[in-house]
C-alpha cells in the first residue's frame, strides 16, 4: 500500500505529518521523526514577540556601545520567555535540512504585517521547503469589525507572498463567517495550502487563588468533526492543498481527514502521549485500513467522501442538521 501524498507541491511518504510543536525543538527528535516514517515535519513556530523583542535588544546593544566596540554587536540579550531565539531557530532549520531528507515547514506566529515578516525569506534561505503562518489573532477590541480581521489575515499572506518564493500554508480559525470566501481570498493571495484548524488555547480560572492560569489540553479525536466538515466542503472547490491538524490521536482520524479531502494530516498531541514512534504505528494503521477496503494508494480514496463526491451533498447543509435532530425523538 503506497501512502506517498501530495501537500502544497511537496512530495511526501506518508500523509502523517509533525504539526509545529516543542518537539522538533531537539534534532534528535526530528530524526526519530524521519526515521519513524513522517511524512514531513511543521518545526517548532518562531514568534512575532521574540522577533520584537530581539530587534529591540540589538538597538538597545548598539545604541548604549556607540560602535565603539565591533563585537559589541554580536551580543544578544537572552529571551527569558522562549528556550531558542530568532537566530537559533534559522540554525535549527538548516540543520533539520541537512541531516534529513524530509519536508521541513517552517513555522512564523504572529498578529502583524510589520518588520517579522523579513524573517519568512531568512526561513527561505536557511532551505526551509515551506512556511506555515499561524496568525493567532484573537480580536478582544469590541470595536475591531470582521471585515478588519479578515483584512490583517490577508495584509499578512500579500506581504509574505511578495517576500518568499517557498509555497505557503495557512492556518485558519474555524470562527470566520464565511470560511469558504476567507480561503478563496487567501488563495488569491498567493496561499498554497490552509491548515484547518487552530486551536485557541483558552484560559482556565483557579478558583482559590482567583487567578487566571494556562490550561495546556491535548487535542481529542472528538475535535474532528468542524475541520472534517469544511474539508470536505472545500475539497475540489480551489486548487489549494488541505491539511488537518485537530484531533489527531490514530489511524482512523487520519483515515477520515483524507477520505474529506485532506492532502495529510498534521499532529502532536498523539506523539505527546505515546512517543515520536507512534507515527509508524499509525502508517501501518492506514496501510492495514487501505488493504482490508482495497486501496492501493492515497488517491483512490482521497476525498471520496467530500460534499462534492458523495451521493448526498446535503448531508454537509441544514438538511442533515434536521434528521440528526429529529433521529434523537
Amino acid at each position: 500500500m503506497k501512502l506517498s501524498t501530495e501537500y502544497m507541491g511537496l512530495k511526501l511518504e506518508s500523509p502523517v505529518v509533525v504539526s509545529a510543536c516543542t518537539l522538533s525543538e531537539d534534532i534528535s527528535n526530528v530524526l526519530k521523526m524521519e526515521d519513524a516514517g513522517a511524512g514531513a515535519i511543521v518545526m517548532f513556530s518562531l514568534f512575532e514577540e521574540q522577533i520584537s523583542k530581539d530587534m529591540a535588544s540589538f538597538d538597545a546593544v548598539e545604541q548604549f556601545t556607540s560602535n565603539m566596540f565591533a563585537e559589541a554587536s554580536d551580543y544578544f540579550p537572552g529571551l527569558d520567555e522562549y528556550h531558542v531565539g530568532p537566530y537559533e531557530y534559522l540554525e535549527k532549520i538548516y540543520q533539520a535540512k541537512t541531516r534529513t531528507s524530509l519536508p521541513i515547514i517552517g513555522s512564523l506566529n504572529g498578529i502583524t504585517n510589520e518588520g517579522w515578516i523579513q524573517y519568512a525569506r531568512q526561513i527561505e534561505d536557511a532551505g526551509a521547503d515551506g512556511l506555515e503562518v499561524n496568525i493567532f489573532f484573537i480580536p478582544a477590541d469590541i470595536h475591531s469589525t470582521a471585515a478588519q480581521v479578515e483584512q490583517r489575515y490577508i495584509d499578512i499572506v500579500k506581504a509574505i507572498r511578495q517576500t518568499v518564493r517557498i509555497p505557503i500554508a495557512v492556518k485558519l480559525n474555524p470562527y470566520f463567517s464565511a470560511i469558504g470566501n476567507m480561503s478563496r481570498r487567501l488563495y488569491d493571495e498567493g496561499a498554497n495550502a490552509l491548515v484547518l484548524f487552530n486551536r485557541f488555547y483558552q484560559p482556565d480560572f483557579d478558583i482559590d487563588q482567583l487567578k487566571v492560569i494556562p490550561n495546556l489540553q491535548f487535542s481529542d479525536p472528538a475535535e474532528i468533526r468542524l475541520p472534517l466538515l469544511w474539508l470536505a466542503i472545500l475539497h475540489g472547490r480551489l486548487p489549494l492543498s488541505l491539511a488537518a491538524t485537530s484531533g489527531v490521536n490514530s489511524e482512523k482520524e487520519v483515515v477520515k481527514y483524507l477520505l474529506a479531502g485532506a492532502d495529510v494530516a498534521m499532529t502532536a498531541s498523539a506523539l505527546y502521549r505515546n512517543g515520536i514512534d507512534y507515527i509508524s504505528v499509525m502508517n501501518m494503521g492506514i496501510r492495514k485500513w487501505m488493504q482490508q477496503m482495497g486501496f492501493e494508494k492515497i488517491d483512490d480514496f482521497k476525498g471520496a467522501m467530500s460534499q462534492q463526491n458523495i451521493s448526498d451533498p446535503t448531508a454537509y447543509e441544514r438538511a442533515n442538521y434536521i434528521k440528526v435532530l429529529e433521529s434523537k425523538r
